[in-house]
């Protein structure tokens, strides 16, 4: 891993939090990621599991958790088991972790090498009533994929029916979802990794250049911070381009008189930074372009002061529509009129403004949370509103991070430039 580890205390405490939910002669059993076949002999980069990440920090590969609370024997009560490595698997594949570094890492004293898991896994069932297991579910995700998870599950069920079975999706995201202050200082460094890369964009883009380029601008200077990655696939969108929400092909040539929507931001320590910025080809906004800009800006700042305690995603996403009412009819691109006799349900906005405005942020770049509750301190949010208006070429959408505290907000990007004015100057200074 390219990133600096996280201390063990925050696993340690993270699986402390977790155990505090579990009833008694529970056994929870988390997996990691399969390791994802691209082509030919090859695979895809590897991503950890985020819930066994979460709990133990290791990031390696054919990994198992198991947390037993009850267990008579103290060291069955939290097992890591890992790869095992050989003098063959260091030559093709690298380092891979040793005990005493697992140990280190993730404060859990009984590891052991997978292979061991089939001899471990009856004396733990044999003592155990209630059986959690884990499973990715996401509300964006529908799944096709027979993952890791979904196959132990079935193989378990078959050959110990008479267990008790319980999700832990809905604790893991209740626990996820209030980040503590490792995860906030991470998260904290992929967005100011990713700072460095809009500002380094700022004095590359110019007429001519491709959406690729920006790109590769863009990769370069996360991985020379140490960044894993992008957090997700990035957006580099000109144009007409930038009205289609999911652009991510950034193969055309940036025009003049054009304006870039850049959806990116960067990995560290698995934890994802989410940044949108609008920056003109040319270094100068028109007078129309700046009035968008400015429209979102305007209800991004609104919408911001909402990430409150107590208020609810469904109740904020019905303000920030009213706020973006009024800025559309400014711009002249709905009637007030027409706006007053609206059928509420299908809202008039929703023509150019046809998104959410804020999604949960952590590990996965839309991280788990329960939306339907009530807003807490310590939740990470994204603000992004945007207007899309297909017949101008001009698609505009402006997004920073936010730490939701007792106090109201901390903004994670707020060193990040944001008024158009400074975009200008920053282009062509």
């Amino acid at each position: 891993m390219k990133y600096k580890a996280l201390p063990a205390s925050l696993y340690i405490e993270n699986r402390k939090r977790l155990v505090a939910q579990l009833p008694t002669k529970s056994l929870a059993i988390f997996n990691s990621n399969d390791e994802m076949p691209r082509v030919g002999d090859q695979t895809h980069d590897y991503r950890q599991n985020s819930d066994l990440l979460y709990l133990s920090g290791i990031d390696q590969e054919s990994s198992i958790l198991i947390l037993a609370p009850n267990h008579p024997l103290v060291a069955y009560r939290e097992m890591l088991f890992l790869k095992k490595t050989s003098a063959l698997i260091a030559i093709w594949e690298g380092h891979k972790y040793t005990i005493e570094e697992a140990q280190a890492q993730s404060g859990i004293q009984t590891i052991m090498w997978a292979e061991d898991f089939k001899n471990i896994l009856p004396v733990l069932m044999h003592h155990s009533n209630e059986i959690f297991l884990n499973s990715n579910e996401n509300d964006r995700y529908v799944h096709s994929v027979p993952y890791a998870d979904l196959r132990f599950i079935h193989q378990l069920q078959q050959t110990y029916p008479l267990h008790r079975y319980h999700r832990l999706a809905p604790i893991m995201a209740a626990l996820r979802s209030i980040k503590q202050e490792a995860e906030i200082n991470a998260m904290q460094i992929a967005c100011d990794i990713t700072e460095k890369a809009f500002r380094r964009v700022l004095g590359f883009v110019k007429p001519g250049v491709a959406e690729y380029e920006i790109e590769a601008e863009i990769i370069h200077e996360f991985i020379r911070n140490r960044a894993t990655g992008h957090a997700y696939h990035p957006i580099i969108a000109s144009g007409a381009n930038a009205c289609v929400l999911h652009y991510n092909t950034n193969n055309m040539v940036c025009n003049d008189g054009d304006v870039i929507l850049m959806d990116f931001g960067a990995e560290y320590a698995n934890y994802a930074a989410d940044l949108t910025r609008c920056i003109p080809v040319n270094g100068k906004f028109t007078a129309r372009q700046k009035d968008v800009y400015n429209a979102v800006l305007r209800v991004m700042k609104a919408a911001a002061k909402m990430l409150l305690p107590g208020n609810t995603i469904e109740a904020y996403h019905q303000q920030v529509g009213l706020l973006m009412e009024a800025e559309l009819i400014g711009l002249g691109l709905l009637k007030a009129e027409e706006v007053a006799q609206q059928n509420p349900a299908q809202p008039l906005y929703k023509k150019y403004f046809m998104h959410g405005t804020s999604h949960f942020l952590g590990l996965d770049i839309h991280d788990i949370g329960n939306k339907y509750l009530p807003m807490q301190a310590g939740m990470v949010f994204t603000v992004e509103p945007g207007i899309y208006i297909p017949e101008e070429n001009l698609g505009i959408r402006i997004e920073n991070d936010y730490l939701i505290t007792t106090n109201g907000q901390i903004d994670l990007m707020q060193n990040i430039p944001i008024e158009a004015d400074d975009i200008e100057m920053l282009m062509q200074g």
